[in-house]
């Protein structure tokens, strides 16, 4: 089977990343033929623009599905949908007021179906792989990937292995065997279970599938940008602080808000990008701050968060290109840090974010008392899943 995109809303190719080719690929999409880069699905957003704009939503569906039109297959029917998407953009003043900038939002994430935003991606990628034909599949994952993509192989009837590092939250251990999915806990870091992963993967002719190495998961996590620009009133905030691990959501914003501009739901103007790592797994950052034009692999990783644990960025050239396309900045934050604006956003917010929604605080405060964010800056920071699952592991 052909995986070249279904006409959903002018959908029409897959373009390498690195050279801009467009790929013709049989079977499910991986990476592109030509240069082994991430592809993207392309669409036909001139032609679009017209017969999609933002009053067209008014009374659609409240999942990431209202963009229809922007993602490479149709809304999914039944079981198939489990309401993904369109998460709250909660402000609060006294988290601004604590964190000395004008205006501050929290998208919260954790209020997706398996508690993370890995189910925007685990949505689209999952409801495609099928389509091309996948009945198997290998995932290596430190936890909430794993566990979205166990829950969406269960709806859509793909048999899913996972597999995470020995220290993987019991919690979501528990969400992956729930949903019927083989779990697999690796002695090492995720990069070990890449390995273990793509090797199972290879012995049992399954799918591998991996942080953009395939090209759906960036379309469903690119609705969190739809969603911030549609709930902000269709404008951009001045900074959006997102956790990077493998940085799939990090270049997916980026494309969102490319499309919208094509589309002129918004101006030239874009947010500044910041990304935000862990002093124990930095590999993005330190790239960054060292001007480099590729990311080499990190060392030892010693993290609390699960979801900055990433030593290796399959694609940090992309991720790279946002920040100073973007004019944004990287910073790192120690696990002690996270740990105590989890406390301060659960006391100025009532959500009880993860250990990566605790980086991004921590990280605001940072970058405001070094000058890097103003006064009268407005912030969308992401909470990318709930505390609860990470309830008695500590730093």
């Amino acid at each position: 089977m052909t995986t070249s995109l279904p006409q959903v809303g002018g959908a029409s190719r897959l373009d390498c990343t690195r050279c801009g080719s467009p790929a013709s690929v049989d079977g499910p999409a991986g990476v592109s033929p030509c240069c082994g880069a991430p592809l993207f699905a392309r669409y036909d957003l001139e032609a679009m623009a017209p017969r999609f704009r933002p009053a067209d939503l008014e009374g659609r569906r409240a999942d990431l599905w209202r963009y229809a039109e922007v993602l490479p297959t149709p809304p999914p029917g039944g079981g198939a949908s489990l309401g993904e998407g369109f998460t709250p953009l909660l402000e609060s003043p006294r988290l601004a007021r604590r964190l000395g900038v004008g205006r501050v939002w929290i998208k919260d994430e954790g209020q997706n179906p398996t508690g993370s935003f890995k189910d925007r991606g685990a949505a689209v990628a999952l409801a495609m792989a099928r389509e091309a034909g996948v009945t198997e599949l290998a995932i290596p994952s430190s936890g909430n990937a794993g566990a979205s993509t166990a829950a969406y192989g269960a709806a859509l009837g793909v048999r899913v292995h996972v597999f995470v590092p020995a220290v993987a939250s019991p919690v979501v251990c528990e969400q992956i065997v729930a949903y019927g999915a083989a779990l697999t806990k690796v002695d090492g870091n995720l990069a070990d279970c890449g390995m273990a992963a793509a090797e199972a993967a290879r012995r049992g002719g399954w799918f591998f599938y991996a942080t953009l190495r395939e090209p759906y998961r960036v379309e469903g996590k690119k609705t969190m940008a739809y969603e911030i620009v549609e709930q902000l009133g269709f404008r951009v905030p001045d900074a959006i602080l997102y956790p990077t691990g493998g940085t799939t959501g990090f270049v997916a914003l980026w494309k969102a808000f490319d499309e919208m501009q094509r589309l002129g739901w918004i101006g030239a103007r874009r947010p500044r990008m910041i990304s935000v790592q862990a002093d124990g797994c930095g590999p993005l950052v330190r790239a960054w701050e060292r001007q480099e034009e590729a990311v080499e692999p990190w060392g030892p990783v010693t993290t609390w968060a699960p979801g900055l644990s990433a030593p290796t960025v399959f694609a940090g050239e992309l991720a790279l290109a946002v920040l100073r396309e973007s004019g944004g900045a990287g910073v790192t934050v120690a696990d002690a840090a996270m740990a105590e604006w989890v406390g301060e956003i659960g006391r100025a917010t009532g959500i009880f974010a993860s250990p990566e929604g605790g980086a991004v605080a921590a990280a605001a405060a940072s970058l405001r008392a070094r000058g890097v964010l103003d006064a009268d800056d407005e912030l969308v920071l992401f909470s990318t899943a709930t505390g609860l699952k990470h309830v008695g592991r500590r730093p």
